[in-house]
């Protein structure tokens, strides 16, 4: 198998897996909160916004880069992408199948440079933290109130300017989700990617968003479907502005990948356990487990990607010697 073949097989199995393991989560809270609407409708708004994103990085980039320059610190393999690189997305594809909202980044990027490997966690870690934390100040004492009415009034018909609101947080949280993660995918391409591949790629992500809405989110969905109050527009407006503002400050601290994952898993965390000092339907005993089964899952993956760093470089060399 060529080189060029193992290139594309490569990108196509990590825009699929991490599609499949990384959209639901960012765009979750906008499938619930929009379950009655046609699954198209959602899909031509994000697609739209992901061309717009993709066609403008690449442009202003100056080089074809169509990462936002989360790869200056990983190169391309020099040897070219080898079978050694495509065994993280085929695994990635497994765990998205039970549900297991395992971290892309360190799954992924951590195969082309185990030694970026601290920096991201470390990063990744203080996203999770403050994520967290910021959850938990909000929900706790900054809209206290606000979060009892929403749970109050949840069965009532939501205003025209929340409905706007909520489609412009999605906007917003798409693109700053994209910026961050566009980069363990194009990974298994050269930095500067040509038009024509940008095109193909393109096409790529707007057919497997077409499948993600069409199953209106898949496994991965399931968790946050567990969140409370996540169907209410207003409730995932706010959860929406908070993550993408989140991803916005580490975007400009530093061009270090980080795990998007346990920012987002790390703000349900806080706000659930906010949620639960005050609201009477949450549960605290539920949002304790709920919470240390998610953590539990991100440990997982992140231990599956240290295992693949330290032992697929050497078992490939094993073979190639043979």
């Amino acid at each position: 198998m060529t080189i060029e073949i193992l290139m594309i097989l490569g990108f196509c199995l990590a825009a699929y897996s991490i599609v499949g393991n990384d959209v639901p989560q960012t765009l979750g809270t906008f499938i619930s909160s929009n379950a009655h609407r046609p699954w198209w409708i959602l899909w031509l708004y994000t697609s739209s916004i992901l061309t717009v994103v993709l066609l403008y990085g690449w442009w202003v980039s100056g080089v074809g880069d169509a990462s936002y320059g989360r790869l200056e610190t990983i190169p391309f393999p020099e040897g070219g992408i080898t079978w050694l690189y495509i065994v993280p997305p085929i695994l990635l594809i497994l765990l998205t199948k039970y549900g297991i909202p395992v971290s892309t980044t360190f799954l992924v990027l951590t195969i082309f440079s185990p030694s970026s490997l601290g920096s991201m966690l470390t990063k990744s870690m203080m996203g999770y933290a403050v994520a967290f934390v910021v959850a938990i100040i909000v929900y706790r004492f900054v809209i206290k109130g606000i979060s009892v009415y929403f749970s109050k009034t949840r069965d009532h018909k939501p205003s025209n300017i929340w409905i706007g609101l909520q489609w412009v947080s999605t906007a917003f949280l798409w693109s700053q989700w994209l910026i961050q993660d566009l980069a363990n995918i194009f990974v298994y391409v050269p930095r500067q990617v040509p038009l024509e591949f940008l095109i193909f790629a393109i096409l790529v992500f707007i057919i497997l968003l077409g499948m993600i809405f069409y199953q209106r989110g898949g496994a991965i969905q399931k968790i946050i479907d567990t969140k409370t109050g996540v169907a209410d527009i207003r409730s995932a407006t706010i959860i929406d502005f908070i993550y993408a503002l989140i991803l916005l400050v580490f975007k400009e601290w530093s061009n270090i990948p980080m795990s998007t994952t346990w920012v987002f898993l790390g703000l349900l965390a806080g706000r659930e356990f906010a949620m639960s000092m005050h609201l009477a339907e949450v549960n605290k005993y539920r949002t304790s487990r709920n919470v240390s089964k998610d953590a539990m899952k991100l440990m997982v993956g992140l231990i599956m990607s240290i295992v693949l760093a330290t032992t697929l470089p050497w078992f490939y060399n094993l073979i190639s010697n043979l």
